[in-house]
């Protein structure tokens, strides 16, 4: 399990620089700080399952309560969307075991 929370972790955050640097990149183009909210990129991979997502949650029981929060997070930059659960899952994934560490004196 530990194996598998590693990796998504290191997945999510892998895709958090990728887009960490396409936001420098435009910020450099265009000589200007320029974020993208994780809802347009969402939008920009595949526009349906957002919609599909947002239908879901208008659906539930506290849809607007849920709604406002998924607004809110849409609305952050998606490198911080995508980093902040990788650095948590990657941190939860990791040995738990304690190393020792020898000097080459003590040998």
């Amino acid at each position: 399990m530990r194996f598998v929370t590693r990796l998504l972790g290191t997945w999510l955050v892998g895709l958090a620089l990728i887009l960490l640097i396409i936001d420098g990149t435009r910020s450099l183009g265009a000589n200007t700080l320029l974020v993208t909210a994780f809802g347009d990129a969402w939008t920009w991979l595949h526009a349906d399952s957002l919609a599909a997502t947002r239908q879901f949650v208008q659906s539930r029981l506290f849809g607007p309560v849920i709604e406002a929060a998924v607004d809110v997070v849409l609305a952050l930059p998606g490198w911080i969307v995508l980093a902040v659960p990788g650095v948590l899952l990657a941190w939860l994934g990791r040995s738990r075991r304690t190393r020792v560490f020898v000097r080459h004196d003590q040998i």
